[in-house]
């Protein structure tokens, strides 16, 4: 088999190749990129419900959640603050802005020196956060850690997407989501320690150790090979193929190194990626760079986290019910991605995207219904505890479901559709859509909690079944399709091949003629 073609399920053909100890070694440390992500995501939620951190920074706040406490009032309105989300969210703002110019390095230096500043920003807004004595130090923390998780979410999936051999993309790629859900495992856990202190410091604590994931990546990428897709770019090709050699196990990479190059000269010819990215030919994966990360922060998510820790409080977990409600809920989203890694690459990510959306959709209308019949409009009830375990076993359902679909495939597949000429330009719109839409959802989801009540469950419901209808109707199948063919693809779909001319595709003439149907695929493998 080494010296021929293996037509795969996925449309393209398999290069030869093994998964090396190298490449997997590899993408474990660049996944540690999400490690910095998750735990922030795990810190930030913990350290608001921290009475100290609130009493320093945030006096309103605090007096406004003992009062509601005291007098038992509106549930739903509980903890609406701008001042508060505004601190949360103000990370997501700087990561929008710090993706732009991460696509600059990402292309100019290459993945591994963006992952290295990603790194080295979110170590000093860790520093700063941990050593706040006013809200200024304490935004300015934030938005230093903004700026790392930008240039990190950036780089890393197009680093693991083009080191993988393409059969075991999908698995080597999650492993960012799996150190983002295991980011926001240690966090919780930290922060149900840290709450503990005596002398109300430990909040100084949990946000000081941020510094050890953003040490993980910041000295990993240092040690990180550059792919080669990036040193072709870079114009070192004789580096790039002794690396393709060695990423590969085997010294038959001919056909993959032409591929690249191939992909590599036609890029050059693009001196405007953000420009060309606007080009009709290039509508699906702009289409998807927006649409997925938007859609990944529709899914409700953050509605059905906020209401873990009312129920779990009722199931006896008292004045830690928020901070045990989150260990459980992460270890849900730790075990559950683990699902996705075993399976994306043979179910494919289509019935992954449809299995998740269907889960989640079902779980969102049983636990809208039963939180309204008790809560209603009035947001003031006493809960069963057998009626909050049902709950809770809706919840994590749901979550289960998100972290085997639409949490791992939001950074997945954008990371894998785009041809190297507007590759680092398109992930660079999908991050910084994604931390838009975050920030949105974040600024907008109390004040509409409040407002909506749990109404709000079927109003991320019908989001839900909007994108489960998209992705069964606009999403082609990407597995085991190596990324330099993934336009045959596109052009081989019902809809989006009307966008992509004959003349736009430009890869192996064995492949597109297969692609055609032109060629038996029988005779090419061997």
């Amino acid at each position: 088999m080494a010296g021929g073609v293996v037509v795969n399920n996925g449309g393209g053909k398999d290069y030869p190749g093994k998964l090396t100890m190298f490449v997997l070694f590899a993408c474990i440390v660049a996944a540690t990129g999400g490690l910095i992500f998750g735990y922030d995501i795990g810190i930030s939620g913990g350290v608001t419900s921290m009475n100290p951190f609130l009493m320093k920074f945030f006096p309103s706040v605090y007096r406004k959640e003992q009062e509601a406490e005291k007098n038992q009032s509106n549930q739903y309105c509980k903890f609406d603050s701008p001042l508060l989300t505004m601190f949360t969210s103000s990370l997501y703002l700087a990561a929008l802005v710090a993706s732009f110019f991460a696509s600059t390095v990402t292309r100019v230096s290459g993945r591994k020196w963006s992952m290295f500043g990603g790194g080295v920003t979110f170590l000093i807004g860790a520093a700063l956060n941990g050593a706040a004595n006013n809200v200024l130090m304490l935004i300015l923390g934030r938005v230093l850690l903004g700026v790392g998780v930008g240039f990190a979410n950036q780089s890393v999936p197009l680093y693991l997407s083009e080191m993988a051999p393409a059969r075991l993309r999908g698995m080597l790629n999650i492993g960012f989501q799996l150190m983002i859900t295991i980011g926001i495992l240690c966090a919780n856990l930290i922060n149900y320690g840290t709450a503990k202190i005596k002398g109300g410091w430990g909040w100084r604590v949990s946000l000081a150790l941020a510094a050890v994931p953003a040490a993980i990546i910041a000295v990993g990428a240092l040690f990180l090979p550059d792919t080669p897709n990036s040193l072709i770019d870079r114009g070192h090709t004789d580096a790039a193929k002794r690396m393709l050699r060695r990423v590969r196990g085997t010294d038959d990479v001919e056909e993959e190194y032409s591929d690249l190059v191939a992909a590599s000269e036609e890029s050059k010819l693009v001196s405007h990626p953000w420009k060309n990215i606007l080009q009709r030919r290039y509508r699906p994966q702009l289409t998807m760079a927006v649409a997925i990360p938007l859609f990944q922060q529709l899914t409700g998510i953050n509605v059905i986290m906020f209401y873990a820790p009312v129920l779990f409080k009722t199931l006896g977990f008292a004045d830690d019910a928020s901070l045990m409600s989150a260990v459980i809920t992460g270890l849900v989203n730790v075990f559950a991605t683990f699902v996705s890694i075993v399976t994306v690459d043979r179910l494919g990510r289509r019935k992954l995207f449809l299995q998740g959306g269907t889960q989640m959709l079902a779980c969102q209308i049983v636990v809208g219904s039963l939180i309204g019949a008790k809560f209603g409009f009035t947001g003031v009830a006493e809960i069963p505890k057998a009626y909050a375990a049902f709950v809770v076993l809706f919840i994590c359902a749901y979550v289960a479901g998100f972290a085997w679909s639409w949490g791992p495939l939001g950074w997945l597949v954008p990371s894998e559709i785009f041809p190297l000429e507007i590759r680092s330009a398109g992930q660079s719109i999908n991050v910084s859509v994604n931390m838009l839409f975050t920030f949105i959802i974040a600024q907008a989801f109390l004040p509409m909690l409040c407002r909506f009540k749990f109404i709000l469950f079927f109003f991320f419901g019908a989001w839900v079944v909007v994108m489960t209808l998209f992705v069964a109707f606009f999403l082609p199948e990407t597995k085991n399709v190596p990324i330099e063919e993934m336009v045959l693809v596109w052009k081989s779909h019902w809809y989006w091949g009307r966008f992509i001319r004959d003349e736009d595709v430009h890869v192996g003439a064995d492949v597109e003629m297969r692609a055609n149907g032109k060629v038996d695929p029988a005779k090419v493998a061997k």
